[in-house]
C-alpha cells in the first residue's frame, strides 16, 4: 500500500466532496474541480473524510502500478479540496533593465528585451495582476483553485525568458535561489 495513499483526505467546512461514476466532484468557495479515478482504486466519503483503497479485485497488470495510482489519486483529490477552499498563489519576478509586464483582463502583455512584444492570453480559471513599482522589479502574481493548471502558466511565462546564470537575467519566482556562476577571468 502506498503511504501516502493511507491518509486520508480532511473536507473543510464549505467544500462538498461528490462521487459518480468513478468521477470526484469537488466544489468550494473558489471553484469547482473533478478528476476521473482509476477503477482500481475505491473511493469512499464518510464523516468528513475521503478514504482510498486499493481494489485487490481489480483488472490492474501489476500490483506496482495500482500502488503508485494509490497515492497519485489521493494527492490529486487532496490538491482539489485545497485548491477550492484556500486556492493557489504563484508570484514571479522579472529581472533586468527594461523588462516590463502588463495585465489587461485574461491577456498578459511582456516586454522582455526581444524586438517584440509577447502577448499570452490566460484561461478563464487563472487571475492575473501585475505589480509595477518604482526601481523595483515587476511582480506578476497568478492565481486559481487548480494546481496544475496554475502551474502550467508559470512554467510557459518562464519559458519565454528563462534565468541566466551569470548576471541573474530573466523570469524567475519569487524567493527562488539561483545558482550563479563565475565570469571570465583574465590571464595573468
Amino acid at each position: 500500500m502506498s503511504r501516502i495513499g493511507k491518509l486520508p483526505v480532511s473536507i473543510p467546512a464549505g467544500v462538498t466532496v461528490t462521487l459518480k461514476d468513478n468521477v470526484v466532484n469537488v466544489k468550494g468557495p473558489k471553484g469547482e474541480l473533478s478528476q476521473f479515478v482509476n477503477p482500481a482504486i475505491i473511493v469512499e466519503i464518510a464523516d468528513g473524510h475521503v478514504v482510498l483503497k486499493e481494489d485487490e479485485n481489480a483488472m490492474l497488470d501489476n500490483q506496482k502500478q495500482r500502488h503508485a495510482f494509490h497515492g497519485l489519486y489521493r494527492a490529486l483529490i487532496h490538491n482539489m479540496v485545497v485548491g477550492v477552499s484556500e486556492g493557489y498563489t504563484i508570484k514571479q519576478e522579472l529581472v533586468g533593465v527594461g523588462y516590463r509586464a502588463n495585465a489587461e483582463g485574461q491577456v498578459l502583455e511582456l516586454g522582455l528585451g526581444y524586438s517584440h512584444g509577447i502577448f499570452l492570453v490566460l484561461p478563464n480559471e487563472v487571475k492575473v495582476s501585475v505589480l509595477n513599482e518604482k526601481r523595483a522589479n515587476p511582480i506578476i502574481t497568478l492565481e486559481s483553485c487548480d494546481k496544475q493548471l496554475i502551474g502550467q502558466v508559470a512554467a510557459k511565462i518562464r519559458s519565454f525568458r528563462k534565468p541566466e546564470p551569470y548576471k541573474g537575467k530573466g523570469i524567475k519566482f519569487v524567493g527562488e535561489v539561483l545558482r550563479r556562476k563565475a565570469g571570465k577571468s583574465a590571464k595573468v
